[in-house]
Order: C-alpha cells, then structure tokens, then sequence
C-alpha cells in the first residue's frame, strides 16, 4: 500500500503544472485596468493637439508632426516591450513597471499646465505669441517618454494577458477568448467616450490643470486595480527569447542554401518539438519552402540523446522552420494596416470642426473640437455588440465558421469601408468651405454644422470594427503561442508606421502645393486650402490598398491549416500503418 502510494505521488510530480485558469472572475482587474489606462492615455492625448496649439503656442504643422512623431515611437517602442515581456519578463511584470511609468508620464503632462513656469506665457488672439523654450520642450518631452515607456509595455502585453486567463483546450474557454477579443475594443471604446466628452469638455472650458489631473487619476487606479487582482492572475513564464529561434531558421536555411529539398520534406527533415513548449505542433507547408532546408539533417549534424540539435545554429527543426514562416507570412498582410490607418484616422477633423459651426442646436454650447471623434467610437460601440451577438451567431448557421466569418474577410471589409470614408469626407469639406467662402465677406467659421462630420467619423467607427479587431484577432492567432505579445506590437507597429508615412504624406503634399497655382492644400486656415483634395487622395491610396490586401488574402495560408503537402502527408499516414 505504501509503495503504491509513493508510485501515485511520483505520477503526480511527473504530470505538468496544473493551472487554474478564473477567465471571467479576472475580467474585472484586467478590463478595469485597461479602460482605467486608456481614460488616462486618451483623456490627455486625445486634445494634446489643443493643447500644444493653444497653451505651448506651437503651429498647427508642428503640432501634428510633434504629435505624429510622438505615436509613431510609443507604438514603435511595444516591439522592444513584447521582446523584454516573451524573453525576460514576462507579462506580468511588464505590466506592472509599464503602468507605473505611464502614471508618472501623465503627471508630468499635467505639471506643464499647473504651473505657469513650465508653459510659454498665455496671448491673446492676434499677438505675437513666444514658443516654447528649451527647457520647457525639454520637460513636456520627458513626460512624453514615460508614456512612451509605459505604452511601450501595456500595448502589446495587455490583450494576451487577458487571454492567458482563459483555458484555450475547452470549448467555453475558446468562445470566451473570441468574446474577448470584441469586449476588449469595446471597453476601450468605453474609455475613449469619457476622454473625449468630459475629459475634454473640462480641458477646452473648465482648465487644463483640472482637465490633465482627472487623466493622472485614472491612470493611478488603473494601477490600482491591476495589482489587487495579482493573486488570482494566470502568470505565464517567459520561455527565452523567441526571436533567436527565427534567426537560427534564416542563418541555417542560408548556410544549407545549396542542398537539394527532400522529395518528401515532411518525412525527411529533423522533426523536434520540445516537450514542455506552449506551442502547438504544426504541419508541413509548401510557402516559403526555401527555409525548410534549416531542417535538413547533413552527416555533420549530431542529435543529443534527448532528441535536440547538439548545434541549434547548423540544424533547426521543421517546428522552428513552420514557426517561422508563419511570421513571415503575417508581414505582407501587417503592411496593409499603414494605409488603413491613415483612412481610418484622418487627423484634420479637429481642425475642420475648429472651423465650422459647433454649435448644439439653437443653444450657446459648443461641442468641443476634439470631442467630434467620439462619433466614431460610438459607431464602434454600437457594432461591437450586434456583431458579436447577432452577426456572428447568424454567420455561423450559414457558413459553419467558429467566427461566422474568417478573420481576414472581416479585415477586407473595414480596409473597404475606409474607401467610402474618405470619400464622404471630401465631399463634406468642399462643402463646409464653400458656404465659409459663399457670403459677401469670407467668414473663418464655416456655417455648416460640425454635425455634417459624424458620417464620416461613424464610418470610421465601423471600419474599426471589422478591421481593427480583426488585426488583433489575426495576430494573436496567427503568431506562434509563444510570441503573442509580438503579435500585439504587430497591430501597434501598423499604426506607428502609418503615423510616420502619414506625416511625411503632410510634409510633401504641404510642400509640392505651397507654390502651386490652386493654393497650399493644407494650411493654417483650412478656408484657404483644399483639404478636400487631400480626402481624394487618401481614397485613392485606401482603394490601392484595398485591391493589394484582395492579393496578399488569396495567398494567404492560415497557421495550422493543411496546404497540398501537408495533404499528402496525411494521406501517407492513412495509407502507411508504419508511419510515424
């Protein structure tokens, strides 16, 4: 009796650590903390055009570059961010430092407009205004890079971490983690609602010290809730650096570029997986076939007696080589997202709404500049729900899809939508400034209702709603288990790129039309200019950007899916009773 027992417990120790997954009941925290960082991240960054126009004195052009510059590295920085979280980390901790840095970030913001020694001093319509001095610029740059750091880290390991919560081997946990994906947007959608109506009311009409605080203070509970829920989290271990595993795969593939490729790869290459990994065994396929010579065992190459590559640098094995290419194959679907933000998020709607009639109804409140943008989410809110409710239950009876729809046929439907959007938002603004030219006298304030802009922001919303979730559905599925919080960095290296291609799209069009017989398209006074223009060209980039997508889906191959060779592997096993 006793041996037996011992035997049992020995059984015990041999079984993997069991994990004891909450799923719902750490919603709280991790939803909390997320819409509570975002109230803070977007309640300051959302009117932080406002505010370096009218508070640090800063032009419009430079504004929106500082601005453009300033996203583009936050979201740059979550490549560094998922590298330390999947190496070193994990996601936990990175988390937990990130959301520390973004707190202090935002209360650094907030000290530029408490205290008159850190801004340029205030002018009055029509005077000549003093910009900022170094050491102010220096201090509002120093608050900048907190948040960068803290974005850097929340981005891409946020959305994982809530997933981790739930058991993905079971049918609820799987429904929870789809649910998961469209809940997530939609509380930060929530979030981005209060920032850009009250927040923002209290910046542009109560102070902007109040209105900076109120950010601060939500940040702060945001950390607040993250570490009250720490000890019912699912804390997943970081496995060393993911990143080496792909380089091994490119360095071996050239080394071994000379020899011949197996007529049948998948019986041939060195076929390893790790028994402890979190990675699910993939099969062979024929797309970038070129890499699956790093499996190729040589007589050179010498196996460790526990099935590993004694050198991991001279033979990889077909695990690795699938692993890779499913990065690889993620890249040319990833660059769509450049132009897609670029549509989604047209930037000069502040300014178009400075410059018209916002007015609500025959009373003497005005909706705030900034606050417009809250039509979009709100289009974003309302899909989310009948989407995730109605759509995709309807979907699925028809098509027998887990998702209703694919996930790239849902990304193609927002890419489309962007088209329309941009369209109707050049037909908006020749508008809004022919009636400010029509009168006797041009006046600066169109009298066209900002109301006319919510069907182009609406439209964004739902372009959102299809595309940008789908993104982050795509890439945490698609990425290699081990690598979703690069799948994260993924979505936010879209937008960082787009907000640099973007300002350079301002630089050149503000540049190439300055001298040009019709006027500068984008200057100061959008009454002068023909922004509506810059809209037809936006169009034409998304529709481009549209018919390349269409391309990159058809050739697309989903991770785990079985192409021509992975069917005639399968068909070998049913035929071959001795193979493995």
């Amino acid at each position: 009796m006793e041996k037996n027992e011992q035997e049992s417990l020995k059984l015990e120790d041999d079984e993997p650590e069991k994990i004891n997954y909450r799923g719902v009941k750490a919603m709280p925290f991790i939803i909390g903390n997320e819409t509570f960082e975002k109230l803070g991240a977007i309640g300051t960054l959302s009117n932080l055009q406002v505010y370096l126009t009218t508070v640090f004195d800063m032009s419009r052009i430079s504004a929106t570059t500082l601005l453009n510059v300033f996203n583009g590295t936050t979201n740059i920085a979550t490549l560094v961010g998922a590298y330390l979280c999947d190496t070193y980390f994990g996601r936990y901790k990175t988390l937990g430092f990130a959301s520390i840095a973004s707190l202090f970030g935002l209360l650094v913001i907030t000290l530029t407009a408490a205290f008159k020694n850190l801004h340029p001093p205030h002018c009055e319509q029509g005077e000549r205004c003093v910009g900022p001095d170094a050491g102010q610029m220096a201090f509002l740059l120093f608050g900048f890079g907190l948040m960068i750091v803290g974005a850097g880290g929340i981005r891409p390991c946020n959305l994982a971490f809530g997933v981790d919560q739930f058991n993905p081997n079971t049918e609820s946990g799987k429904r929870g983690i789809d649910s998961f994906f469209n809940w997530y947007y939609f509380t930060i959608t929530f979030a981005q609602i209060v920032s850009l109506t009250l927040v923002v009311y209290v910046q542009s009409n109560v102070s902007w010290s109040i209105g900076l605080a109120i950010p601060t203070i939500f940040m702060f509970v945001s950390c607040l809730l993250f570490f009250v829920g720490t000890k019912i989290y699912v804390k997943v271990r970081p496995e060393g650096s993911p990143m080496t595993s792909l380089v091994q795969v490119m360095v071996v593939a050239v080394k071994k570029r000379r020899l011949e490729l197996p007529q049948q790869p998948w019986l041939s290459l060195f076929n390893y997986l790790p028994p402890k990994s979190i990675n699910s065994k993939l099969p062979h396929t024929e797309q970038f076939c070129f890499l699956d010579k790093a499996a190729i065992i040589t007589p050179e190459d010498q196996i460790k007696p526990d099935g590993t590559a004694a050198d991991p640098w001279n033979l990889c094995s077909m695990q690795q080589v699938e692993e890779a290419k499913c990065v690889v194959r993620l890249i040319p679907i990833s660059l769509t997202s450049i132009l897609y933000h670029i549509g989604v998020q047209q930037q000069y709607i502040v300014f178009q709404a400075l410059q018209s009639d916002r007015h609500l109804g025959n009373t003497k409140f005005q909706i705030p500049a900034a606050s417009y943008v809250v039509f979009a989410m709100l289009g974003l809110a309302f899909w989310v729900p009948i989407y995730d409710r109605l759509f995709v239950p309807f979907a699925r009876r028809i098509t027998k899809k887990e998702g209703g729809i694919t996930i790239l046929q849902r990304m193609g439907v927002g890419l489309f939508i962007t088209i329309i959007e941009s369209l109707v938002g050049a037909i908006v603004e020749e508008r809004r400034r022919a009636l400010a030219l029509a009168g006797p006298e041009p006046v600066a304030v169109s009298p066209m209702s900002g109301m006319w802009l919510v069907p182009q922001l609406a439209l964004g919303g739902l372009a959102e709603a299809f595309n940008a979730i789908g993104q982050l559905e795509f890439y945490y599925k698609q990425f290699p288990e081990n690598m979703r919080s690069f799948g994260g960095a993924f979505f936010f290296c879209g937008n960082a790129l787009s907000s640099y291609v973007y300002s350079f799209l301002i630089s050149v069009v503000h540049q190439t039309t300055e001298g040009s017989s019709k006027g500068n398209w984008l200057p100061e006074d959008l009454n002068k200019g023909r922004l509506d223009y810059f809209y037809y060209l936006i169009a034409a980039l998304c529709a481009l950007n549209f018919c390349y997508f269409l391309v990159c889906a058809h050739w697309y191959r989903y991770k785990g899916s079985e192409d021509s060779s992975a069917a005639v592997e399968m068909e070998v096993k049913k035929h071959d009773p001795h193979s493995a």
